[in-house]
């Protein structure tokens, strides 16, 4: 397909450069203002929905909306051990 295109753009080797540098332009410029914009409604990127369930019914953040004070017993409990990989603190003498 490629060829073909190649061989059917006219003005030689320059006009060829410039017209394939034009179908690439008009390519791009067909996807981001006509592809782009009609599927975006069809994709879930601006769905985003982050909550924290806390257990309680009516509470979805799981804490006070008005202190800010997280309830007792939040802490995260991750499932690996944090120092791991972590190196040795760095001697006093550097």
């Amino acid at each position: 397909m490629y060829a073909f295109i190649w061989r059917k753009l006219p003005f030689g080797l320059p006009g060829k450069l410039a017209g394939s540098v034009l179908l690439a332009a008009a390519a791009v410029a067909l996807l981001w203002y006509v592809a782009f914009p009609w599927a975006e409604p069809l994709l879930p990127f601006d769905d985003v929905q982050v909550t924290q369930d806390s257990g309680v019914p009516g509470d979805p953040g799981g804490g006070d909306a008005v202190t800010g004070e997280t309830p007792a017993g939040d802490e995260h409990d991750l499932p690996y051990d944090t120092d791991q990989n972590n190196p040795a603190p760095p001697s006093p003498s550097r």
